[in-house]
């Protein structure tokens, strides 16, 4: 099943500019592989180190964070709305 992701302004240098990509997969974990299969450096961006999420980086799946689903393991179909959101931090 494909999958569209919503990719944030900071990371298009990444994807070539590309807001949304569209990818395969039945978990969360599975379609953020595919993301940084597609997208050389993407990786780097997303993870601190395989299977942990750096922590400014939060994903949400149909506007539901995945820290309070099942985290990486939280299932997708088709339709879902996936997106990629970035902290920010300011004072």
């Amino acid at each position: 099943m494909a999958i569209k992701i919503r990719i944030p302004t900071p990371m298009r240098q990444l994807t070539g500019g590309v807001d949304m990509a569209e990818v395969q997969g039945a978990t969360v974990a599975a379609l953020l592989g595919q993301l940084c299969d597609k997208f050389s450096g993407m990786d780097k961006r997303l993870f601190k180190q395989p299977g942990e999420l750096n922590r400014f980086i939060n994903i949400y799946v149909n506007d539901e964070d995945i820290r309070f689903l099942s985290n990486l393991e939280t299932p997708v179909k088709d339709g879902d709305d996936v997106s990629i959101v970035p902290a920010i931090a300011g004072g």
